[in-house]
């Protein structure tokens, strides 16, 4: 069974190799072939264009990740299967703990450093910093990632209101109120901060925009591990620039390096240099354990494929 690793996730093919064994062939490609069929059994890549898809000749593509907004899941040939993988849930959810407690401690208030000039001043005059405690949380999108954010903010206290699409969650994690995307503007004006954690569709690309930026107000956080898209840059940066929202932390953005790109702005508008927003670079999941428990789900797919047995994660099966 040949098995091609592609794009980002090329320097991954000796992990996926190693945990395969014998009887598999793994390469790797930066990019795919600009033209002909692309004649592998397997295709691992988060990326993959109209084109790419339909010359695709294998059984599955395989998303070693959980967006599926990059693949072209229309032009796959409908012989093939395409499956993402999740496991990203745990160090996005440090992520925003972390963004939601640093938005309440204001770390950013104190001198970086306590040395002889500073720390006279400074105990002088300490300044109050407010408690999450007591606060709501809105979390749009209440899948893996929306449940764990629930459980560790939940215990420090703060009320979860999870808002999805038909206002209805399926998971063991209980928020403590629920909301449909539509009462979303509503549901802010009663909390502290909104978390992004839904996948983009045509229904949630540019949902969040002004009203509901307003309405989460001048002391309000905005956190994004979802996609940019989901919010509206224009009415973004002027509720920031304008002190209407207090915070944002950003770890997905409107733009992205291309090969070769030496010089390219997060964004078109300059988020990136607002006082008021922390932005980091698409990292809130990189960990070494993410990797092991996204390989171990694709190594275990592809072994099913290769048995007929059923495969996990499927997004589209093959028909």
């Amino acid at each position: 069974m040949k098995i091609l690793v592609a794009g980002l996730h090329a320097p991954n093919a000796p992990r996926l190799a190693a945990l395969l064994g014998a009887g598999f062939d793994v390469l790797a490609a930066k990019t795919l072939p600009a033209q002909g069929k692309i004649d592998v059994d397997v295709l691992v890549t988060n990326r993959l264009a109209p084109d790419e898809a339909a010359r695709f000749g294998g059984r599955l593509v395989q998303v070693p990740g959980a967006g599926v907004d990059a693949i072209a899941v229309d032009a796959v040939p409908a012989s093939s299967n395409v499956c993402n993988v999740h496991g990203h849930e745990i160090p996005i959810a440090e992520y925003v703990v972390h963004a939601v407690l640093e938005h309440f401690l204001e770390p950013w208030r104190l001198p970086a450093t306590l040395d002889e000039k500073n720390w006279p001043a400074v105990y002088a005059d300490r300044p109050y910093h407010r408690e999450a405690h007591g606060n709501n949380v809105a979390i749009l999108g209440y899948g893996h990632i929306g449940a764990e954010i629930a459980r560790r903010v939940q215990a420090l206290g703060m009320g979860v209101i999870a808002v999805t699409r038909g206002g209805q969650v399926k998971s063991s994690v209980a928020p403590d109120d629920v909301a449909t995307t539509r009462e979303l503007e509503t549901v802010l004006t009663r909390c502290a901060a909104l978390v992004l954690c839904c996948p983009l569709t045509d229904e949630t690309r540019g949902r969040v925009g002004d009203a509901a930026l307003r309405a989460l107000g001048p002391r309000g956080l905005l956190v994004n591990v979802a996609r940019a898209e989901v919010v509206d840059e224009a009415a973004l940066h002027d509720n920031l620039s304008a002190g209407r929202l207090g915070r944002a932390v950003l770890d997905v953005w409107y733009r992205y390096p291309g090969a070769g790109e030496t010089s390219v702005t997060p964004a078109r508008l300059p988020l990136h240099a607002l006082p008021n927003v922390r932005g980091t670079p698409h990292v809130s999941a990189l960990t070494p354990g993410l990797l092991e428990r996204r390989y171990d789900v694709i190594a275990a797919n592809i072994r099913a494929l290769r048995g007929g047995t059923a495969l996990r994660h499927v997004v589209r099966p093959a028909v």
